[in-house]
């Protein structure tokens, strides 16, 4: 009998729901202050700042490191076009590397290629992603930071909760870690985002920035007016409300359990679909939380998905690379074969579902559909 298994779906309930009603009764504390406090003690960072989205969190550290015109930025071919997206809108340029074959993350040996071969002052450092909950090799990455003396920007879209040799992504190094609430959903709920550093100068410029760069007083009783405000730098509109807060904060305490069902789920995969003939499963080099379960598909794979979406299972894609995407290519005159791990990658790669709302028969049918449409392949 033919099911209907979504890409993603959130798990919401109750506490949501309780959350947001606090704050709609007007008299609650803060949700945003308590998801700030409460993700900085998940996480282990010294300071962490709401944000409207996760590009917005990109975007706001971009402003915080004082990113200017003719800067250069690395990052990952394999990424999300909010990345080289943030950096463009300084008029800096981003510089790509190739990917790693096996998790999907920014090849290490071609970041430190790219960096002994351009020694020039306006290359100030690299966004590194997490492809799928699979955190790249941070010793390594943190040494190669070291020896250029660039700063490293985390985009931990998919790694919220994610673990490097037992310690949480946004406290293992980075200047700055930037996460989103709701990855891989097309149609959000609600948005949010998340800015972290244990850096207090570059917290407090991102906080100062995320909202108009606007200071002003409080109202005491000195006198001082508290509708009197200023104007410092040139800011923008980042800031989370409390709407968006309360529903995220209810969100941030499921995250654990999430992540735990999900490797349950990724563990079944494994085991029912090795051997399945054209699938290899994905690579685990690490710690991973399976934000996405990411498989290869020896042949056909556009004709592969579409035989599973007509059976009701719904895949993604996740990337293609930025070299293939129009306005890249063109400002930058990329050709295809410049890439050529990632090019192979995108040939083949698809991501099926894997969220905490799938049942046992939710997993087990996305099983035998994939079974069932590989015997196809010839």
């Amino acid at each position: 009998m033919k099911k209907e298994i979504p890409f993603y779906i959130p798990d919401i309930g109750d506490k949501e729901l309780e959350e947001i009603k606090e704050v709609l009764s007007l008299s609650s504390e803060s949700k945003i202050e308590k998801l700030e406090k409460d993700f900085a003690k998940y996480v282990g960072s010294e300071f962490a700042l709401t944000t409207s989205s996760g590009t917005g969190a990109l975007h706001l550290s971009m402003t915080a490191i004082d990113l200017k015109r003719g800067d250069k930025i690395i990052c990952s071919v394999n990424a999300f076009p909010n990345v080289p997206e943030v950096v463009r809108h300084f008029d800096a340029e981003p510089i790509f590397a190739d990917i790693d074959i096996d998790d999907f993350n920014i090849d290490l040996d071609a970041l430190e290629e790219i960096l002994s071969n351009n020694r020039s002052k306006k290359l100030k450092g690299a966004i590194i992603n997490h492809v799928g909950g699979q955190p790249t090799d941070l010793d390594r990455l943190y040494e190669i930071a070291q020896k250029y003396n660039i700063l490293i920007i985390e985009d931990a879209s998919e790694a919220l909760g994610a673990t490097y040799n037992g310690q949480r992504i946004g406290s293992t190094g980075a200047d700055i870690t930037t996460f989103s609430f709701n990855p891989h959903l097309r149609e959000s709920v609600s948005n949010g985002g998340m800015l972290v550093t244990d850096n207090e100068e570059l917290n407090d410029r991102a906080k100062l920035l995320r909202n108009h760069a606007i200071v002003s007083q409080e109202w005491n009783k000195d006198g001082s007016l508290g509708y009197i405000y200023d104007v410092v730098d040139i800011g923008l509109k980042y800031d989370m409300s409390e709407l968006e807060a309360a529903f995220n904060h209810a969100q941030l305490q499921k995250v654990d359990k999430a992540i735990k069902r999900r490797q349950e789920i990724a563990k079944i995969y494994d085991k029912e679909l090795e051997g399945t003939p054209h699938i290899t499963l994905p690579v685990k080099k690490r710690e991973h939380t399976y934000q996405l379960y990411i498989i290869k598909i020896d042949k056909n794979r556009d004709s592969f998905a579409r035989e599973l979406v007509k059976r009701g299972v719904y895949v993604g894609l996740h990337y293609i690379p930025l070299h293939l995407l129009n306005y890249y290519k063109q400002k930058y005159n990329l050709r295809v074969n410049d890439f050529p791990n990632a090019l192979r990658n995108y040939q083949q790669i698809l991501s099926i579902p894997i969220h905490a709302k799938m049942s046992d028969e939710d997993v087990y049918y996305v099983i035998e559909q994939i079974k069932e449409v590989a015997k196809t392949r010839v």
